[in-house]
C-alpha cells in the first residue's frame, strides 16, 4: 500500500469502528495563543481531552497535518521530517485501553498489511513519587496480539534511554519506558503545564532487521534507539489525569488520543526505512534529480532538505502565512531559505521552487483539495521568498569580498549569517573558493555567538512546545 491509500484505509476503518471523520485544522492553530504551528493530531482537540463536548460526538479520527520546527536540523536523515501527516483517532470517554489497542494491531496488520513479528512496543513504567501506576494492563493486551500470532512476546525494563543501551532490548517485545511513555505538553509529568492533561502512552515501534546498528548510539539497539533500525509507528495515549498545583487528579473521563505518523506506516509498508521514498515525497526527490542531472543516492541530504521544506513552506502559505521577520513567517522564510541554501549546492543558481511546487502540489490535490485552489498564490508567495534570499545572498558575498585582506573568523561568519542571511557552511566554501583565509577555530566561535543568540531568542519568543 502506498500513502494515499493507507490514508484511506485508516479513514474507512475508522468509520467503521464508529468515528467520525473530521476535517484537518489549519497548521497555524485558530485559538491558541501559546503554540506557534500545530505540532499534532491531538492539538486542536484539547478542550474536548479536557471535558468540552464535541459536536462530532466522542468517537473521531482524521488526517491532521503538522509542523515541529524543533526538528529542523535533523531533517537529511532516514526519518526526520518538519512537515508530516499524523493519523489520529480519539475517544473522548468512550472506549479505553482493551478495545483501542486490538483495534490499531488490526488496522496495521491486517488492513496496512505489515509483519506482526516486525512489531514492537514500549509501555510505561510507572511514577511512585507521583502516584501514577506501572502500566500493566496495556502490556497484557499487547502480549495477548503476539500470542495470538504465534509470537513470544516477553517483557524489559529499560527505564531511560541510557539504560536502554547498556542493556538492549534482549529479545522481547515490550519494552518498559519511563518519561518516554508518558504524553504531555510538557515532556515529564514533572513539567506537565498545570491545568493540562496527560497520560501514560504505549508506543509502537516496526523493526528493519537489514539496518545495521550504530554503536555511536550505544552498545545495545532498542525500541528507542536513533540508529534508524527501529522507527516508530505511532502511539497512544490513554489521558487519565489533569495536572494541577498540587499533584495529579483524575480527568473528568478517561480518553484515548491515537497518533500515528503516515509517512512511517508507508515506509514500513514498502519495507524502507527511507520514509523519502514514499509516494508523499518521492516524486519531489526524482523532480529535483531531474532538474539538477544529480541523484538521489549522491545527494541524500539536500533532496531531503529541498523535499520536507519545500512542502511545509506550501501548506504554510495554503493557510495563509507570509514569509517574515516574526513568528510563523520568520519560520517560513527559514524554510524558504534552507529550501533554497541546500539548492545552491545542486547547482540550481536559478529559481528552483516555481519549477518544485507543482509536484508538491500534484501529491496533495484529491485529499486536501485546497491546496491546488491555492497554488497560484502559493507559488507566488514562495517565489517571491526565494527571489529575496537570492538578493540577500549577493548583499552576503559583496560583504564577503570586504575580509579578503584580514580574513574571516566565527565573529564575521557571524555578522555574514546574522545581519545578510548568508548561510555559514555557504560562506566559508565561497571564501575558500575565493582565497579568502578562515581561522580555524571559526566554528567554535561562531557556535558561542549562535548559542547566545538561541539564549536571547528563548526569552524573546514562542515556542512550539507540542512534543
Amino acid at each position: 500500500m502506498d500513502a494515499d491509500e493507507i490514508r484511506s484505509a485508516f479513514l474507512t476503518y475508522m468509520r467503521e469502528q464508529g468515528h467520525v471523520v473530521i476535517p484537518r485544522a489549519p497548521l497555524v492553530p485558530r485559538d491558541d495563543p501559546t503554540t506557534l504551528f500545530t505540532g499534532s493530531g491531538m492539538q486542536p482537540l484539547l478542550p474536548y481531552l479536557l471535558g468540552a463536548e464535541h459536536p462530532a460526538g466522542a468517537r473521531l479520527a482524521d488526517s491532521q497535518t503538522c509542523l515541529r520546527v524543533q526538528d529542523i536540523e535533523e531533517v537529511g536523515d532516514n526519518r526526520h521530517t518538519t512537515f508530516f501527516e499524523m493519523l489520529g483517532s480519539w475517544s473522548l470517554g468512550h472506549y479505553f485501553k482493551e478495545q483501542q489497542i486490538p483495534q490499531l494491531w488490526t488496522f496495521l496488520t491486517e488492513r496496512v498489511g505489515l509483519d506482526p513479528a516486525r512489531l514492537y512496543v514500549s509501555c510505561f513504567i510507572g511514577d511512585a513519587a507521583n502516584g501514577i501506576p506501572r502500566d500493566e494492563e496495556s502490556a497484557a493486551i499487547w502480549a495477548g496480539l503476539f500470542t495470538s500470532a504465534g509470537l513470544t512476546a516477553g517483557q524489559v525494563e529499560l527505564d531511560t534511554e541510557e539504560h536502554a543501551a547498556t542493556v538492549g532490548t534482549g529479545g522481547a517485545r515490550i519494552a518498559f519506558y519511563g518519561k518516554k511513555n508518558w504524553w504531555c505538553r510538557g515532556g515529564s509529568a514533572d513539567d506537565m503545564p498545570v491545568g493540562e492533561p496527560g497520560g501514560p502512552d504505549t508506543e509502537v515501534f516496526y523493526l528493519f532487521p537489514h539496518v545495521e546498528h550504530d554503536p555511536s548510539y550505544g552498545e545495545h539497539c532498542h525500541q528507542n534507539c536513533d540508529c534508524g533500525r527501529f522507527i516508530e509507528l505511532g502511539n497512544s495515549v490513554f489521558m487519565e489525569y489533569r495536572r494541577t498545583v498540587t499533584g495529579f487528579e483524575p480527568l473528568p473521563r478517561r480518553n484515548v488520543d491515537y497518533g500515528g505518523g503516515l509517512a512511517r506506516i508507508a515506509a514500513a509498508a514498502l519495507d524502507t526505512p527511507d520514509v523519502f521514498r514514499i509516494g508523499l515525497l518521492w516524486p519531489i526527490i526524482e523532480k529535483l534529480e531531474e532538474l539538477s542531472g544529480r541523484s538521489y543516492d549522491d545527494e541524500t541530504v539536500a533532496m531531503r532538505v529541498i523535499a520536507d521544506h519545500l512542502k511545509g513552506a506550501t501548506f504554510l502559505a495554503v493557510d495563509g502565512v507570509r514569509p517574515g521577520n516574526k513568528a510563523q513567517g520568520y519560520v517560513l522564510r527559514r524554510l524558504i531559505r534552507r529550501a533554497v541554501r541546500f539548492a545552491l549546492g545542486l547547482g540550481f543558481e536559478e529559481s528552483l521552487l516555481p519549477q518544485v511546487i507543482p509536484t508538491v502540489v500534484g501529491i496533495y490535490d484529491v485529499h486536501y483539495p485546497e491546496v491546488k485552489e491555492h497554488v497560484d498564490f502559493v507559488v507566488a508567495v514562495l517565489s517571491k521568498g526565494e527571489r529575496a534570499f537570492r538578493r540577500t545572498l549577493s548583499k552576503g558575498l559583496r560583504q564577503l569580498e570586504t575580509y579578503r585582506d584580514t580574513g574571516v573568523t566565527g565573529a564575521e561568519l557571524f555578522i555574514l549569517y546574522d545581519t545578510y542571511g548568508f548561510p555559514v557552511e555557504l560562506a566559508t566554501e565561497e571564501a575558500l573558493a575565493q582565497g579568502i583565509a578562515v581561522s580555524g577555530t571559526w566554528r567554535e566561535e561562531f557556535d558561542k555567538r549562535m548559542a547566545a543568540q538561541r539564549a536571547r531568542s528563548q526569552l524573546a519568543s514562542r515556542e512550539n512546545q507540542v512534543e
